[in-house]
């Protein structure tokens, strides 16, 4: 590609927003998003998600769209408009699953006919969002190809680079995280790595083909969720044995190749979703995959678990459940990240209100607003919640901001009341823990 770079960030959430700014440093981009009050707020220099500091997207954005003078900088849009100059196209929103878990490939395709409507000859069209092997090609450039009447690997090529944004980690920054790249031919598959080295310091992997990458990307967080449900289900077998999960694991970490994973609840929009892409294309070609679904249903189920075993304390120290007041420290699918996609630290709510308990959460990461739209669920922010007395018969911590760590939780307790640590952090102030 000899012409000037002109680049089009489809999708402005925690994956696409860190990559815009970041080409952004050495490429005149414009990020679009239909979100428009998401993109009024960044035009602002502000970023909810603090993915992007403050700072540092603000040195970052320009007041117009830079095809236009061919300077480098971010301008963010939900006009169509501002993207038709645009010669590489980067898709990175997000990928679900349905209700049945099965693979929900709908904001893919929108994106890809929002892009059919603009790209031109000689562009290329670029995927981040985390599919099964053969989306790319089987599933989104077909979308391209009737929007736009165009001939794919004649008229305008792809590629697939998958995303590796690790949501509220500020030492694995994007630039910082060596990054997988393809092309739907061998010379696009050199562009499109010449285009990611020019700006990820480290490094790029140039995969063979677009289903290698997918592939790559799609059996990284289901090796992850194997191995957490692994040691999910070691907790449950030493809970029974009275042993001490959290010091089984230490010990055995001193081996050197022992891998050091943590049971908890496994939940955000990766490592909970993407083996049921792996495992939908699976039986697609006839095979069952035994292990992989058998990870998601131990993982799947920790969220009941974890409310059982606090009222399992709870009636060991003569509590009564129906009514009692519990306190639920965090609700975002990781520590100190505002990001509350697929959490499951819903399930432990819904599951205490089952019992019959009244659930308060608290959480100084999450917007109350979008935890009600997704779960219908309160939850308060700003200063922990008051309850009769201001005393809880149980404080569950489900997610271990930071905020947390030294928070005096016993003088929150009734007489009797319990602790219960999800995370395996306060020690010795739980009187259990997963």
């Amino acid at each position: 590609m000899n012409k000037e770079i002109k680049i089009a960030v489809i999708g402005l959430g925690y994956v696409g927003l860190p990559l815009a700014r970041l080409f952004a440093t050495k490429y005149p981009v414009v990020g679009f998003d239909v979100n428009r009050p998401r993109v009024d707020e960044l035009m602002t220099g502000h970023d909810q998600t603090l993915e992007v500091e403050d700072e540092i997207l603000q040195l970052t954005l320009v007041k117009e769209n830079p095809f236009h003078n061919h300077r480098n900088g971010l301008y963010c849009s939900y006009d169509l408009n501002d993207i038709k100059e645009a010669n590489i196209y980067i898709i990175t929103v997000p990928t679900p699953v349905d209700r049945n878990n099965r693979p929900d490939l709908t904001p893919l395709v929108k994106a890809s006919e929002t892009v059919g409507k603009v790209i031109g000859k000689g562009d290329i069209v670029i995927y981040e969002s985390t599919v099964y092997p053969g989306a790319t090609e089987e599933d989104c450039i077909p979308v391209v190809e009737k929007t736009s009447g165009l001939v794919f690997n004649e008229d305008f090529f792809g590629g697939y680079s998958p995303e590796r944004i690790n949501p509220g980690d500020k030492l694995h920054t994007v630039e910082k995280i060596k990054k997988v790249t393809s092309g739907s031919t061998p010379e696009i598959g050199k562009i499109v790595d010449k285009l990611y080295k020019s700006v990820i310091t480290a490094g790029t992997h140039l995969a063979p083909t677009i289903k290698v990458a997918e592939a790559a990307k799609v059996i990284e967080n289901s090796q992850r969720d194997i191995n957490i449900a692994f040691v999910n289900e070691l907790a449950k077998i030493f809970n029974r044995m009275g042993i001490d999960t959290h010091d089984v694991l230490e010990a055995a970490g001193t081996k050197w190749n022992f891998l050091p994973f943590k049971p908890g609840l496994v939940g955000g929009h990766c490592i909970g979703v993407d083996p049921y892409y792996l495992a939908q294309k699976a039986q697609e070609y006839g095979y069952h995959p035994e292990i992989i679904l058998a990870g998601r249903r131990t993982n799947d189920t920790m969220g009941e678990y974890v409310a059982s075993q606090v009222i399992k304390c709870m009636i060991q120290k003569g509590i009564s459940i129906k009514g009692a007041n519990i306190l639920v420290l965090g609700i975002t699918f990781k520590e100190n990240c505002p990001d509350v996609r697929n959490t499951k630290v819903v399930d432990v709510v819904r599951s205490l209100e089952e019992y019959g308990a009244t659930v308060t959460v608290h959480d100084p990461w999450a917007n109350p607003e979008e935890v009600a739209h997704e779960y219908n669920i309160e939850s308060v922010k700003e200063k922990l919640p008051v309850v009769a007395n201001n005393k809880y018969n149980a404080v569950v911590l489900a997610v271990a901001h930071n905020n947390f760590l030294n928070l005096d939780i016993a003088s929150l307790l009734s007489e009797n009341g319990i602790v219960y640590d999800v995370k395996g952090v306060l020690k010795e102030k739980a009187d259990s823990k997963l």
